[in-house]
């Protein structure tokens, strides 16, 4: 079974949760006779070229404009019709309005299904522009996948399209995680040391880590001076987050900026746990915390109807608190910082919810039935319209 992976970026142009996926599908496939090749612009690019990453075949298309975060390619078409030629299967990574035109455009005679990432929150006015091409798009899919059934629940687009969208939650392969050497481990002890709340990812609008910071300035009720915070990443907003740490006098918070996988998962063994307090539905999953479940650590986010509570389950693998709420994310820091029980209860139950749900080969498997579905029912269309065909009579003149 060939696939082609379709989104608006993959690596090493970036390192998002959606690329994550696309990885994750595109590596662990093979054992599942699934082959992909993924498809994506660059701004990196001058040129159309193929490259190769972890061993999957990348075709970049160079990115001539940049709109509201969707990246347009005026050479992509080509390229991407000769793709289609070697594909059986084509997966979109929904959203990214060009897709939409590519498949407008490129008509392919291949059987198509699209993974519903996110709805689009923050363009507003755009939507109601961009609305008809999306359902125009979305109703050309033969499957919807969805990441965790409370988006199925809480996406108005994906109500739209209950009848054929299915939910694969997002897995990892904890054996491609690189295991840091004692001295590496050692070295960020030295320089954060231990029982710290990590936070990781993009620093994005949506991230909420204002929210953060105020939850660890003097404005919040607490007694506990012992409340540390190490956040990993970079993004648009961390300049304003330095600025709102230095003017709330804040001690207790350290920026690392973005780091290898190495040092990532060194800090992830030295951490009590991982805080994720994104409050907008921008923050449709959370694979930080699917990691912090792999390594065993106690999760806290916010409520946000979105994939985030499907991971971290409220008082079995963690804390879920309101989103926007300073004094109720330092509660729960504050209740884990101080019960070691729970955290290595709640902890404990993490890690079993990652093994029963949230693997790599689990998600790839679901996604290798999906394709081999899809195949069999276009077969089944092109089947029944070459017998409707063969049993027409065509007037004469």
């Amino acid at each position: 079974m060939r696939v082609l992976q379709v989104f608006k970026t993959y690596y090493p142009d970036s390192f998002g949760g959606v690329e994550q996926v696309i990885r994750q599908i595109a590596t662990s496939g093979p054992a599942y006779g699934v082959t992909s090749k993924v498809f994506a612009p660059s701004h990196f690019a001058r040129d159309v070229r193929v490259i190769h990453e972890d061993g999957v075949e990348v075709i970049q298309v160079p990115c001539t404009v940049d709109v509201a975060s969707t990246p347009f390619s005026v050479s992509a078409l080509g390229p991407f019709r000769e793709a289609l030629r070697w594909a059986d299967v084509v997966h979109y990574h929904f959203p990214w309005p060009f897709a939409d035109i590519l498949h407008a455009l490129g008509r392919p005679a291949k059987p198509a299904l699209a993974t519903y990432h996110s709805d689009i929150v923050r363009q507003k006015v755009l939507l109601q522009l961009y609305k008809p091409l999306q359902r125009r798009f979305l109703d050309s899919m033969q499957a919807i996948v969805a990441t965790s059934p409370n988006y199925v629940e809480t996406s108005p687009t994906l109500q739209r399209y209950k009848d054929k969208v299915s939910v694969i939650p997002i897995g990892l392969n904890e054996s491609a995680y690189p295991r840091p050497d004692s001295r590496r481990v050692d070295a960020w002890r030295g320089r954060v040391g231990e029982g710290f709340f990590l936070f990781v990812g993009v620093i994005r609008y949506y991230k909420g880590l204002h929210i953060l910071l105020d939850a660890l300035g003097p404005a919040t009720r607490s007694t506990n001076r012992n409340v540390r915070v190490v956040i990993v990443g970079s993004g648009p907003i961390e300049s304003d987050l330095r600025r709102q740490a230095a003017e709330l006098k804040l001690d207790n918070v350290q920026f690392l900026g973005a780091l290898p996988e190495e040092d990532k998962i060194a800090l992830l063994q030295l951490c009590l746990a991982v805080v994720f307090p994104s409050h907008l539905r921008s923050e449709a999953y959370g694979i930080t915390l699917v990691e912090g479940a792999m390594s065993g650590k106690p999760l806290i986010s916010a409520e946000i109807g979105t994939g985030s509570s499907f991971v971290n389950i409220h008082e079995k693998t963690g804390l879920v608190v309101p989103p926007r709420d300073p004094q109720a994310l330092r509660l729960a820091m504050d209740r884990l910082a101080t019960h070691p029980e729970e955290v290595e209860r709640m902890g404990r139950e993490a890690r079993r919810r990652f093994e029963t749900i949230f693997t790599a080969d689990r998600m790839t498997l679901s996604y290798a039935d999906l394709y081999q579905t899809v195949c069999g029912n276009a077969r089944l269309l092109d089947s029944a319209g070459a017998r409707a065909t063969k049993g027409m009579s065509v007037p004469r003149e």
